[in-house]
């Protein structure tokens, strides 16, 4: 089953990643300038610790 919203939003968003070669950078970048120009609030927030050192070993190893 096909969801027409998700298909639209894929759409777009191939479209959107086309005009930059799909060079995720430019296409960050186009969404960060974008986002000043509309006035919208941006949180920005601060990436969190792992709480498990372990588990970021099994991870890494991996």
């Amino acid at each position: 089953m096909k969801d027409v919203i998700v298909e639209e939003i894929r759409r777009f968003r191939d479209a959107h990643a086309q005009k930059f070669n799909y060079n995720i950078d430019a296409i960050c970048e186009d969404f960060m300038v974008h986002q000043k120009i509309c006035g919208h609030t941006v949180v920005k927030l601060e990436p969190k610790k792992p709480a498990n050192k372990t588990m970021v070993r099994m991870v890494k190893q991996s």
